[in-house]
């Protein structure tokens, strides 16, 4: 079935058509229908399966009728709720695009930035708001967002949002809309206490529709571990890049100091990089992102503030350079590539230290990653890289060293609980 087939109204088709959309995949064609009929959903698909697009366009073509038979005249109509300011910015441009050659419009509230721009826009009139919980309220208590007609909610990344504490944040909005409304949940991975927690806010007869359920990875990703030693993790990284040196890479690490050392290590051999993390402001966020998307700089070293929901789509490597803690965020993290029809490589550095974490990992997969075996004569040129360097690298392993440790301890204290 192609999207020109829907009864769509004409001008969403035609937006469709322009952002070249011609056939839905799989999880927008067993959500539409299901939103255009008004129907609470539940919906879990692997990363870069076009999830943003299957609530988008049909909440857009509801949105639109109901304009243009003069049952909705003003107020938000659509609520979209999500973890990250960049995950907002992002799904309000899926929804600008969409909406192109219609009157509806959206608006981005996000925290970090000047909240004057975000109330002009309220005040002036908006359709469908996506934000993150912090400055929603914020807008809501000073009176420029009013829920009272807000028809539909959405949780995008929702096990991540209610896994991260904000279900209360959730309650609280939900006793502020009105009580007829429709609820959509999406996301790629699911666990027992998310779908408890889940199924108590939307209605009992709520649609569930799950798509390759059993391998959470996508299948245009090629996913494997390399074991290395903690210490040689930047010569192979170094490697990756000077290898693909037209390609995006983006690389995952432990914590915001340890992206900033990793990027250090990346200047003191002439590769650029660029970091982002949740000590940036958002202005910095933005700016990052912007520059990478735009292929300033091919290299970008990340924080898992950024493995949900982005959509850069010519991301061609993911790097973990640290084994993520959470296996969940391990499906997130290589689904920044191999998006849409675009076939996409990840590769796991795995230290010794982080064996227990890959077990964890494929046991959530319930499948073991490919191993990447090297011979002595490849390790060896990977590690002739950095013998001119010694000197230059021995303080920043002794801080990595030290950072380990720290890391570690914080682990045995969080098991003990």
């Amino acid at each position: 079935m192609k999207f020109q087939d829907y009864q769509f109204d004409p001008k969403v088709k035609r937006g469709l058509s322009e952002l070249g959309f011609k056939r839905p995949t799989d999880i927008q064609f067993k959500s539409i229908p299901n939103i255009l009929r008004g129907e609470d959903l539940f919906a879990i698909a692997q990363t870069g399966t076009g999830k943003t697009a299957a609530f988008a366009i049909p909440v857009v073509d509801i949105i639109l009728r109901a304009k243009s038979t003069g049952r909705r005249s003003s107020g938000v109509y659509a609520l979209v709720m999500v973890p990250t300011h960049e995950l907002a910015e992002q799904i309000n441009g899926v929804f600008e695009d969409i909406s192109k050659f219609t009157s509806i419009k959206s608006v981005a509230l996000l925290g970090g930035v000047d909240q004057d721009p975000q109330i002009e826009q309220l005040n002036n009139g908006v359709d469908i708001v996506i934000t993150t919980p912090g400055r929603m309220f914020d807008l809501i208590s000073q009176g420029h967002l009013r829920t009272s007609h807000i028809e539909i909610l959405i949780l995008d990344e929702a096990d991540y949002m209610l896994d991260l504490g904000f279900i209360k944040d959730i309650k609280d909005i939900i006793f502020k809309l009105p009580k007829r409304r429709q609820t959509l949940f999406f996301s790629a991975t699911l666990t027992d206490k998310i779908k408890k927690i889940a199924y108590k806010i939307v209605r009992q007869n709520a649609i569930r529709i799950q798509i390759s359920p059993k391998d959470p990875v996508s299948k245009n990703v090629d996913h494997s571990v390399l074991y290395v030693d903690m210490d040689h993790k930047r010569f192979y990284l170094e490697k990756v890049v000077l290898e693909n040196p037209e390609t995006k890479i983006l690389a995952f690490v432990r914590t915001k100091v340890r992206a900033e050392r990793v990027s250090k290590a990346m200047e003191r051999v002439n590769i650029h990089s660029l970091t982002i993390h949740g000590d940036k402001d958002q202005n910095e966020r933005t700016q990052v992102l912007n520059e990478f998307r735009n292929g300033k700089t091919n290299l970008l070293i990340a924080t898992d503030v950024t493995a949900r929901g982005i959509d850069i789509p010519d991301i061609s490597i993911v790097i973990n350079y640290d084994l993520p803690v959470d296996p969940e965020n391990y499906v997130h993290r290589i689904g920044r590539t191999g998006r849409a029809k675009r076939r996409g490589h990840a590769y796991s550095f795995c230290a010794e230290t982080e064996k227990d974490i890959l077990v964890e990992i494929q046991s959530f997969l319930d499948a073991e990653i490919a191993e990447i075996k090297l011979d002595k004569i490849d390790v060896k040129d990977i590690l002739n890289i950095g013998l001119d360097r010694t000197h230059d690298y021995m303080a920043l392993i002794k801080e990595d060293k030290e950072e380990e440790e720290k890391w570690k301890k914080k682990k045995r204290k969080k098991r003990k609980k």
